[in-house]
């Protein structure tokens, strides 16, 4: 089975990931678990000619990688009627592996991964700042693939994504659509930034806030009324915000804060949870930035953010630990599962003992 053979039969078997890794068969991850799809395990050289065949199939230059000594690499690429796959290949043990997000063509449906309406109603804003947090591999992109399509249908406008790479492709629909991939077509995400200021976007999508440069200019942007969507790797918005602060001197702390507490919109934290079926469905944290949680960031009482969030069911939000509860009262999760990813779970354990769960 050649490269494209395999990547074919990926897609039918809706694989999310492909692990190519020496010493180890094939191996694929489908709805939550982990399958080997022989029992031929690969050696070192297997793992290499594969590696050199995701290059020349992705027209990239295994210089920079292969022969320079680097320790790993990201880009995608599109096989033409199939899909597109995101890939990190690295170096492990004297040997090269990779792995391969498998992403369809088709855009992803909010119904079909489980994105309830609380959180597609961030599309609402007019302006600001929208993050959308979680661990690696929690459906962050997809989320905002689904948020920002949404956003193509229903405005007129200029939509500007920067991305490490570009996973899922948007056409223009009643907006105009660019997509920057990041280091490709731009150097880094701040200067990808700095450069959308000057190309007229009404909203700008940041694939992640990775420094205080990055952060700094995408709070300045949401200032100037344009709608910027990013992700963080934290987990829930109390944590999302101290996390920005966190990454200016002490000296500009209180001046970042008093941006933040003006420009943020909504926390968007997620993370991926097993389904009694053995697949995977998200649970969500929502905050929505009202003017009680305004006043909490600017007077630096980010630990009473939880509270307010637990009390904002009218406005929308949604703790994680509510939203565990919701998931293992509808049965798609185990009690013992939400009790596992829970952020509180004495409180949940007392909640589940109250409704006789």
């Amino acid at each position: 089975m050649n490269l494209e053979e395999l990547l074919q039969k990926m897609i039918d078997v809706k694989a999310s990931d492909v692990f190519i890794v020496a010493g180890l068969p094939l191996t694929y991850q489908q709805g939550g678990r982990k399958v080997r799809l022989n029992d031929q395990s690969f050696t070192p050289a297997d793992t290499e000619a594969l590696v050199r065949d995701i290059y020349a199939m992705a027209h990239r230059d295994t210089g920079p990688f292969l022969e320079s000594g680097n320790h790993d690499d990201d880009f995608s690429f599109a096989l033409p009627g199939t899909g597109r796959f995101r890939v990190n290949v690295f170096r492990q043990r004297g040997s090269f592996g990779a792995v391969i997000r498998v992403i369809p063509f088709t855009l992803p449906n909010p119904v079909d991964y489980g994105i309830p309406d609380e959180v597609m109603r961030v599309a609402d804003f007019q302006k600001g700042l929208v993050l959308v947090t979680g661990p690696a591999g929690a459906g962050k992109s997809t989320t905002l693939a689904c948020i920002i399509d949404k956003l193509n249908h229903e405005r007129s406008g200029h939509i500007i994504t920067m991305e490490d790479p570009i996973e899922y492709i948007h056409r223009h629909e009643n907006c105009i659509v660019t997509q920057r991939e990041v280091p490709t077509d731009i150097a880094s995400y701040s200067e990808a930034l700095r450069s959308a200021m000057r190309e007229s976007p009404d909203i700008v999508l940041l694939g992640e806030m990775r420094d205080q440069d990055t952060i700094g200019t995408a709070v300045t942007a949401a200032e100037m009324a344009q709608l910027i969507f990013s992700t963080l790797h934290t987990t829930g918005a109390a944590s999302t915000v101290d996390r920005i602060i966190d990454a200016f001197p002490a000296n500009q702390q209180r001046q970042i804060r008093i941006q933040l507490s003006m420009v943020l919109q909504a926390v968007v934290s997620q993370q991926l949870v097993p389904t009694v079926d053995g697949g995977v469905v998200p649970a969500f944290e929502i905050m929505v930035a009202n003017t009680a949680i305004r006043n909490l960031i600017r007077e630096e009482k980010t630990h009473q953010i939880d509270s307010m969030i637990a009390t904002g069911g009218a406005e929308g939000m949604r703790t994680m630990d509510q939203s565990l509860f919701d998931l293992a009262k509808e049965g798609r999760i185990t009690k013992e599962t939400a009790l596992q990813c829970a952020i509180h779970q004495e409180a949940l354990a007392k909640r589940f003992e109250a409704e006789g769960l």
